[in-house]
């Protein structure tokens, strides 16, 4: 890639524009909100004075890193561009628009990427005239530290452009994943019951957020609890996501959102950012002590365990990508402390098949139906690695 496009300087954009001067692109953003387009430089530069604070980047480079970076006036200014990525809005009508607009101004050769979490990228995909150039690329936030992308193509994709785009991302430094365009990807599905069955577990009064927390920490090793990491994130931005993998499947149980989350993304507790969320982050606030009853917390992390690799082995099940990208894909992306599939061969599959029928035992929900895979594979005596 010669020119780097991108469409939206929110955290993403910015951290995408940031990525791709790194390595080298020359860089040109574009946000609707002049406002907005007005911080870019003052952004990234901040976020290059911190990295050479830490001496991970020599001043001289960083202000190479910075002079490759140039805002557009309009979308104009895209026309010779070989790659542009978009990051505005999680809107479909909003993206679409701007992909019909933008075919226009770019060369036949010039690649459309959609950012997206969760949205269809076939669907983004048609509202273009050249539909076989369009592509999902799918940082993480913050784009400069997280290491994962994921590669999404549409089925109207042509197959140079998944390996062109491929091959140009991990030439930015990131690892890279293949995922079919199923809703969540990879990440953004298997994840779900990391907080989904967490807040089921809240909401059945089990156990409070700190106890989960401490749970899944404890004994799974997770970096951060579930409503630690919701908070981290947003519970707006979570929320949504949730929302829209639930009515993307079709209203499966298995991804039904919680009112939990959903009374507090409507009283505005979104986390961190708004100063409330599950917790409080109120000066001089602190956090609830959770229950370290080792019988209770080891029951909380074994069945959001199980929940996950279940949605791990359905994945896999479906094609949405291969054993070792979905493992790398959560270590990665949301840094598990393992594979999942790894985990459950090490754990034993049998095991996880007996847990996921004892909990549909128990409730009668589809929600806990165990994976065919995973019973196939017991029925065979095969492992995932």
């Amino acid at each position: 890639m010669k020119i780097i496009g991108i469409l939206g300087a929110g955290t993403m954009g910015i951290g995408i524009a940031q990525v791709a001067a790194s390595s080298g692109e020359k860089v040109i953003v574009f946000d609707s909100f002049p406002a907005t387009l007005s911080q870019v430089k003052g952004k990234i530069q901040k976020s290059l004075s911190g990295l050479v604070a830490k001496a991970k980047v020599a001043q001289t480079e960083a202000d190479e890193i910075l002079e490759r970076i140039f805002i557009a006036n309009d979308l104009n200014d895209f026309s010779e561009c070989d790659l542009v990525i978009e990051a505005i809005i999680e809107n479909k009508e909003a993206k679409s628009l701007i992909f019909s607009q933008l075919e226009n101004l770019v060369s036949d050769s010039c690649i459309l990427a959609s950012n997206t979490s969760a949205l269809s990228i076939s669907s983004l995909a048609s509202s273009c005239k050249k539909p076989h150039r369009f592509i999902g690329i799918h940082f993480f936030n913050p784009a400069q530290i997280m290491k994962l992308v994921e590669i999404i193509p549409a089925i109207q994709t042509n197959p140079e452009v998944v390996e062109k785009t491929n091959k140009t991302i991990q030439n930015w430094g990131k690892t890279t994943v293949v995922a079919k365009d199923t809703p969540g990807f990879i990440v953004n599905r298997v994840a779900r019951p990391f907080y989904g069955e967490a807040l089921r577990i809240y909401d059945e009064g089990i156990a409070d957020f700190s106890t989960i927390d401490w749970a899944l920490k404890k004994f799974g090793r997770f970096p951060m609890g579930p409503f630690e990491l919701m908070d981290f994130i947003g519970n707006d931005i979570n929320y949504t996501v949730t929302e829209t993998v639930f009515h993307s499947f079709f209203c499966d149980p298995r991804y039904m959102p919680s009112f939990t989350q959903k009374r507090h993304f409507e009283a505005g507790y979104l986390g961190r950012k708004s100063g409330k969320g599950f917790y409080s982050y109120e000066n001089g606030t602190t956090r609830p002590e959770p229950n370290e009853d080792e019988i209770l917390g080891k029951e909380i992390f074994t069945r959001v365990l199980a929940m996950l690799i279940n949605e791990a082995s359905e994945a896999l099940h479906y094609g949405i990508s291969s054993a070792p990208e979905i493992d790398l894909a959560m270590t990665k992306g949301v840094n598990y402390p393992k594979g999942l599939l790894k985990w459950a061969d090490e754990i034993g599959i049998e095991s996880i098949v007996n847990q996921l029928d004892d909990l549909f035992s128990s409730y009668h929900d589809p929600r806990y139906r165990c994976s065919v895979l995973l019973r196939k594979m017991v029925n065979e005596g095969r492992s995932f690695f």
